[in-house]
């Protein structure tokens, strides 16, 4: 497709702006590492917590989100609970300010301040690290395989090339120009470029999505809606089948909820449930989320950016991704059945803007759904070198040398994870199967290990490394074992290995030092199972107090996830003309808001940092 110039002209501009806001920042970054991967913790928490949303907003993830509510409709609400997305009501809820308390720089660097110094603590200090790069590679694949599918529909140009007897795709070679103008300022800027582009893009994507939802909501009627789904599209909940059937709507799509397996939706859903719940308590991954949590100035702001980040991303992201799927629905649907089989469904968000965008507000939207990529692949890199550098070659290898020493090798560490991270990608099969294995195989080999280390006093530094090395070595061989099976299904058996990976551990090593524990309940205070500590610590000051909020912290994460769920549904239902369920939705929003802000917003503004 042939851009116009205004447009062109729309998505040179701001790559030029994102790059010069890098230079700009590049001084201020590089002043020591701390600046460098957490901007000093001067950043306010409605910045990192708009640059959080910001980073959730990834192409990748939107492509799939389209495709996933054309093919499902309603139940696609559902589905982001693969991830699990409510794990940011826990985060917001209690694992905030837990995080935050430690005063440390990465996930790994926690590692030491959970589990001291001895050879346990050492080794779960490295296989952490080694996670952090390895989802990190993963998700490099993920986005270059959806950027690249997204740049080939509008840019006209065929840049297509052999090297070495091996074709390059236009495809891959888009992917590549991209990913190397965000590497860029990435690294010049820090993660006061990360957080500063992240907040302009944020607000372009919701202008964004703004145009697109009115451009849906005028162009397309109910009736319409209605003539082009199967009768079960529009229905939220579900019993153990899917029971929905394509067959003279778009008979292809029945051969991709076949392939997806998610014909046994309940069965599904009860495995996101199980999945969900213990990957929720694990607290984040160590990537980009964790980063702005390490970001903010004290555990206050982290809780406040982590609910900012709820409420900011849901309503204009969804406004965006109904509006593309039933402008496809509509006025697509035809040629897709016409078409038949062989249909890349990845590909109905691009060809949506292809057709139904004005001229101006396409070059708006490309530069948007860009920053999108931008922002989240900026996210990963500036989030998985801090691993490098400061738990890897600054600890073992390092230690005493100057600032512009690590910032230089903080540069080297992102080019070589980007490289590696692309290579990967070459080999990527699509944007579902990549997000499969990184929610479901990956995930469950992190949750039990990193569950435990919250609410266990006796989970000690070889029972982490333990689960961990089961966990990755479990992730990576299970599914190639049972290639029939989707990913979220394998994630039980991932976990019970993980899990017997702890329990050995645990059991054929010592306990941690009781000083170390201490230290570690003392300021963190996590509730759960920590009474040994907890009677040590009140020998001391036997005025002490343990965390007692365990049932209040629950019933706030229950009611968190509905509310949650009501800022995806609000504007599905709106788009749709829903205008009943919008309502019991809308009412819904205001209660579990005014529950909310009693129960946990008053309460976390009366501590005192």
């Amino acid at each position: 497709m042939n851009l116009a110039t205004i447009d062109t002209v729309i998505i040179i501009c701001y790559i030029i702006i994102t790059l010069l806001f890098g230079f700009y920042v590049s001084k201020k970054a590089s002043k020591d590492i701390k600046s460098y991967f957490l901007a000093g913790n001067e950043i306010p928490w409605y910045y990192l917590g708009l640059s959080n949303a910001s980073g959730m907003f990834d192409i990748s993830g939107t492509m799939w989100a389209v495709t996933a509510m054309f093919v499902y409709g309603l139940k696609s609400a559902w589905l982001p609970w693969l991830w699990p997305v409510w794990n940011q009501v826990f985060i917001m809820v209690f694992l905030a300010a837990w995080l935050r308390r430690s005063n440390v720089m990465t996930g790994a660097q926690w590692i030491t301040y959970r589990f001291g110094k001895n050879l346990g603590a050492r080794l779960s200090h490295i296989i952490v690290t080694v996670f952090a790069i390895i989802s990190t590679l993963g998700f490099i694949a993920y986005f270059f395989e959806g950027i690249g599918k997204f740049a080939t529909i509008f840019f006209p140009w065929d840049l297509s090339f052999a090297i070495g007897g091996v074709l390059i795709s236009s495809e891959q070679s888009y992917a590549l120009i991209i990913i190397a103008i965000t590497t860029i300022y990435t690294l010049k800027g820090g993660m006061y470029s990360v957080v500063g582009t992240e907040v302009i893009q944020f607000v372009l994507m919701t202008i964004s999505c703004l145009v697109i939802g009115y451009i849906a909501f005028t162009s397309v009627s109910a009736e319409q809606i209605t003539n082009a789904v199967p009768g079960n599209w529009k229905n939220l909940f579900f019993g153990m089948e899917l029971d929905l059937d394509w067959t003279g709507y778009i008979d292809s799509v029945n051969a991709k909820i076949e392939e997806d397996g998610f014909s046994l939706f309940g069965f599904l859903f009860m495995m996101m449930i199980f999945k969900g719940i213990f990957a929720s308590l694990a607290g984040p991954v160590p990537s980009y989320d964790m980063q702005r949590i390490l970001s903010t100035k004290n555990e206050v702001e982290a809780s406040k950016m982590s609910g900012l980040t709820i409420i900011v991303l849901s309503i204009p992201r969804y406004l965006m991704i109904t509006g593309f799927a039933i402008l496809g629905l509509v006025y697509l649907g035809p040629e897709l059945q016409e078409a038949g089989s062989g249909i890349d469904f990845e590909t109905i968000l691009p060809l949506a803007i292809q057709r139904f965008i004005p001229v101006g507000l396409k070059g708006l939207l490309l530069a948007g759904l860009l920053a999108a990529f931008m922002g989240t692949f900026a996210a990963f890199i500036n989030a998985a070198p801090a691993y490098l550098v400061n738990d890897i070659y600054k600890k073992y290898i390092k230690p005493n040398a100057s600032n512009k020493t690590y910032i230089r090798f903080s540069y080297l560490s992102s080019i070589l994870i980007v490289i590696i991270g692309l290579l990967f990608g070459f080999f990527a099969s699509s944007i579902n199967t990549l997000t499969l294995w990184l929610t479901s195989a990956l995930y469950g080999g992190y949750a039990a290990a990193n569950m435990l280390k919250w609410i266990w006093w006796r989970f000690n530094s070889y029972g982490y490394f333990g689960g961990m090395l089961a966990g990755l070595i479990a992730a990576t061989i299970v599914p190639t074992l049972f290639t029939d099976t989707s990913d979220i299904y394998l994630f039980p058996l991932i976990l019970v290995i993980s899990f017997l990976g702890c329990i050995l551990g645990v059991y054929l090593g010592k306990p941690d030092d009781i000083k170390v524990l201490k230290n570690f309940y003392k300021t963190t205070k996590p509730w759960g199972f920590w009474k040994p500590v907890i009677k040590e610590l009140q020998k001391d000051d036997p005025t002490f107090t343990p965390n007692e909020d365990f049932r209040k912290d629950v019933l706030n994460c229950i009611i968190g996830v509905v509310w949650q769920m009501t800022f995806v549904l609000a504007p599905i239902y709106l788009i749709i003309k829903e205008y009943y369920y919008l309502s019991i939705v809308l009412v819904l929003m205001l209660i579990t808001s005014l529950i909310l802000k009693r129960t946990w917003y008053d309460k976390i503004k009366q501590i005192k940092n």
